[in-house]
């Protein structure tokens, strides 16, 4: 607050006014406090009234900051909404992750030589974090990027421009958010995780890119697979994009191989997959490269030896009165390729451990129970099922036939009979799990929880698939699909280390749900009303030194805490 003093029809009137930075015409505005009197007037009764009522002021100044900034601010209660005025904060706190991955120095130096109008690590920023809190196409992203507190004065065609340059820099990328981890988050690189999911393209025609393919939805539209590899603590290291007929198995070794090459700190790993991987070349390769593998190994369908070794009880040892486990050192034959192209077969050896749940028993036929009454219901009422809603049931029926026409299910040669053999195979193997190893001096425990934390990377799919919207709908273009995917694998890699640094105590979805209810509405003369706190915030205070508690802020203080989240 100061002193004003204005002339009025030749007489000098004196107020004490406000002064504020209006951030819709970015200038200085000035609003009356109190109207003191003309100067002329009050001389009778101050020898020097300008002094005295600038001490006035001074004293009301004081006053303000020893009652932390108490204020009466006048609302207009007929005042309208001037557009979307509503601006998130809680990106505050994926602001100091991405800033400590070195990411904006990353993109603009990598971006001088393009000699762009528009600003690439601002218009990275508002796509990796509108991927986790305000998911959508490039257009709502686009559209919605006045959310935050950052610059955006970019168009939307400078978005698409700045797809293909990022697509060109993924590997670079990806190695330089791999250093930062290793350095700021003591990522360890010996034990890894490898899955691979697909996304789905709902388009007419499959190109060289989008490809039908084995869909994880059962979909059958062109896909694009992707294989990803993660460390212990669920942070993904990198990945790379196939084409969508590409067998999950012919990925993991090629991908092993070009990431050892091109992340120079990578040594001998331990590569952790379920059963897709379990295959003959990528256990060779594998052992070629002198890595390590522990793979889960299907029971149900397995060869005689292993299936036999599985049903005899000799060696289980019961854990509790729900578990069993026991294991065996096995030779595994493979078939190696010689520098003549003759394949012949080369035993290696291998340790097996097999484990039994009775929970895991009961779930198994908890969740087969549904198909086996539907199979029932059908061999009673064929009418009522034909090929299509018979799915599922079927495998529990004999003498099944369809019309090849109308799918319709026939009875006139043969009644459709229930195969109580079928169901006996397979409820024999329920709550039966088999993992092999390379790691043969590690006991079954240590195999067992390493094999535990592929469920991480199974979840971060999950993470892409539902929270992150990751499926490119609107994209068409190679470079702009690959460069989506890539902003995707950004935001899950500042979104796993947020959950990391809160100490795992709160999901991806909860941890986004709160950040992006962490926004502000503003008032007058710069204040801004702050609607939302819960335990994932107070966390973040405690761990980052992010404060959202306080209900109302400066536009300066919300500047403050956002200029602080950049310093590395």
């Amino acid at each position: 607050m100061y002193l004003k003093q204005n002339k009025v029809n030749g007489r000098t009137h004196l107020i004490i006014a406000h002064g504020y930075h209006d951030p819709k015409t970015k200038t200085t505005k000035t609003k009356s406090i109190r109207s003191i009197g003309y100067l002329d007037e009050l001389q009778k009764q101050y020898s020097d009234p300008v002094a005295h009522f600038k001490q006035v002021v001074a004293q009301m100044n004081v006053k303000e900051k020893e009652e932390k900034n108490l204020l009466n601010i006048r609302l207009n209660p007929g005042a309208s909404l001037d557009g979307a005025a509503r601006k998130n904060l809680g990106y505050a706190a994926l602001s100091q992750i991405y800033h400590a991955l070195g990411l904006s120095v990353f993109f603009s130096n990598n971006s001088r030589r393009l000699k762009a109008e528009y600003n690439v690590n601002s218009i990275m920023k508002t796509e990796i974090f509108s991927r986790i809190l305000f998911p959508g196409s490039k257009k709502k992203t686009y559209e919605n990027r006045e959310v935050f507190f950052e610059n955006t004065d970019y168009a939307l065609e400078d978005v698409y421009r700045c797809l293909s340059h990022v697509n060109t820099l993924s590997g670079a990328v990806q190695r330089h958010i791999h250093s930062k981890v290793k350095g700021g988050y003591g990522r360890k690189t010996d034990l890894v995780y490898y899955d691979v999911t697909n996304y789905y393209f709902e388009i007419d025609e499959q190109d060289e890119f989008r490809k039908k393919g084995v869909s994880k939805e059962h979909r059958p539209d062109p896909i694009v697979q992707m294989g990803l590899f993660m460390d212990t603590k669920g942070i993904p290291i990198s990945y790379r994009t196939f084409p969508g007929n590409t067998n999950d198995c012919e990925t993991m070794y090629p991908y092993l191989k070009e990431i050892k090459r091109d992340f120079d700190d990578i040594g001998r790993v331990i590569v952790v997959a379920d059963k897709g991987l379990n295959t003959s070349p990528n256990i060779v390769n594998n052992r070629l490269s002198h890595d390590g593998y522990v793979f889960s190994q299907k029971v149900r369908g397995a060869n005689a030896d292993l299936q036999k070794y599985v049903l005899d009880e000799n060696g289980y040892e019961w854990i509790g009165d729900d578990y069993k486990i026991k294991s065996r050192i096995y030779p595994r034959t493979v078939y190696v390729t010689d520098a003549h192209g003759k394949q012949k077969k080369v035993q290696l050896d291998e340790k097996q451990i097999i484990f039994y749940s009775r929970q895991y028993d009961r779930k198994a036929k908890a969740d087969r129970e549904a198909s086996v009454m539907k199979a029932r219901d059908l061999v009673n009422n064929p009418s009522k099922y034909n090929k299509a809603t018979s799915y599922g049931a079927a495998k529990y029926v004999k003498n099944i036939e369809y019309d090849p026409k109308t799918g319709e299910i026939l009875t006139a040669k043969q009644q459709p009979v229930f195969n109580e053999e079928k169901l006996k195979e397979d409820e024999k193997w329920d709550g039966y799990y088999a993992i092999v190893t390379s790691e043969l001096d590690k006991t079954d425990g240590e195999v067992i929880d390493i094999y535990r934390g592929l469920w991480k990377i199974e979840e971060s799919f999950k993470v892409t698939k539902s929270d992150f919207e990751t499926r490119p709908v609107y994209l068409s273009r190679k470079d702009h699909i690959e460069a989506h995917f890539l902003i995707c694998f950004i935001a899950l890699v500042i979104a796993r280390i947020l959950e990391n640094l809160l100490e795992n105590k709160f999901s991806i979805h909860k941890i986004a749900e709160s950040l992006r209810r962490v926004s502000c509405s503003p008032l007058e003369e710069n204040w801004y009303l702050l609607d939302y706190a819960d335990e994932v915030t107070v966390a973040i205070n405690d761990k980052m030194g992010i404060d959202f508690s306080r209900k109302y802020l400066r536009l300066g203080e919300i500047k403050n805490i956002l200029a602080d989240s950049k310093k590395n």
